[in-house]
C-alpha cells in the first residue's frame, strides 16, 4: 500500500472548464500540447499516447531502470563495510549506488518505489545544463510523477504542486526542488527505518562478501 502525505490536499488543483466551447485545449487557434493543470477533461492522455507512438517508448531514467538493480551475484560482492555504512545516515545510503539499488528493491516490495525514482530523476535534471533538454526532462518528470493522471504520482502538498504548475511554462533544473525535498523527508522518516529493520537489509549484514580493495579501485 502506497504511503502518501496529504493525499486529499495534493489533489486540490484548479480545474478547467469541461465545456467543449470554453476549454482552451479544444480551441483550433490555440491547440494544447500539454495541460499543466492536469484536468481530467483535457487531452493530456492523448498527448502522452501520441508521444509514446512517436518515440516508441516513454523516457526512462538511466539511474532508475529496473534492470540496474543488483542481482543475487552483485549483492554477494557487497562488503560488510559498505553495507554497514548505509545505517550511518540516510544520506550515506543515497550516496552509495549499491545502497540506492538495494533500497529501491525494498521500496518496490512496499509499492512505493516511485518515490526513489522521482528523487533520482530530480538529481539528473539538476545536473543537466542544456536548456532544451531541461525542458524535455522536466515535462517527462511532470508526466511521470506529478500529474494526477499518472499511476506513479508522488505525494506532495497542494502548495508545492501549484507552484510547479505555474513554473512549467518555463522550467529550470530546480523546478522540482521543493517536491524532491518533501519526498526525501517522506522516505527518510517512513521508509528508511523500515528498510534498516527489513529482512533484505539484515540478510546483507549477516552474509556480506569479504572486502575486495582491488574491485573498488
Amino acid at each position: 500500500m502506497r504511503r502518501r502525505l496529504s493525499h486529499r490536499a495534493s489533489r486540490a488543483l484548479p480545474s478547467c472548464d469541461s465545456s467543449p466551447d470554453s476549454s482552451p485545449c479544444s480551441r483550433a487557434t490555440h491547440p494544447c500540447c500539454f495541460c499543466w493543470c492536469c484536468c481530467c477533461s483535457c487531452s493530456c492522455l492523448a498527448v502522452r499516447n501520441h508521444d509514446k507512438d512517436m518515440c516508441g517508448s516513454r523516457r526512462v531514467s538511466n539511474m532508475s531502470t529496473p534492470g540496474s538493480l543488483p542481482g543475487t551475484e552483485d549483492r554477494g560482492r557487497l562488503s560488510l563495510t559498505e553495507v554497514s555504512s548505509w545505517a550511518l545516515s540516510f544520506n550515506a545510503l543515497l550516496d552509495s549506488l549499491s545502497g540506492r539499488s538495494v533500497f529501491m528493491e525494498f521500496l518496490r516490495s512496499e509499492h512505493s518505489d516511485e518515490n526513489m525514482l522521482f528523487w533520482e530523476a530530480c538529481e539528473e535534471l539538476k545536473a543537466e545544463t542544456r536548456k532544451a533538454t531541461v525542458a524535455e526532462r522536466a515535462k517527462q518528470i511532470y508526466l511521470d510523477y506529478i500529474s494526477i493522471l499518472s499511476p506513479k504520482e508522488v505525494s506532495i502538498d497542494a502548495t508545492v504542486r501549484e507552484t510547479i504548475n505555474k513554473n512549467m511554462a518555463s522550467p529550470t533544473g530546480h523546478i522540482f526542488n521543493e517536491a524532491q525535498a518533501q519526498i526525501y523527508a517522506l522516505m527518510h522518516r517512513d521508509s528508511y527505518p523500515r528498510f534498516l529493520n527489513s529482512p533484505l537489509y539484515q540478510s546483507l549484514l549477516q552474509s556480506p562478501a569479504p572486502a575486495n580493495p582491488a574491485a573498488d579501485c
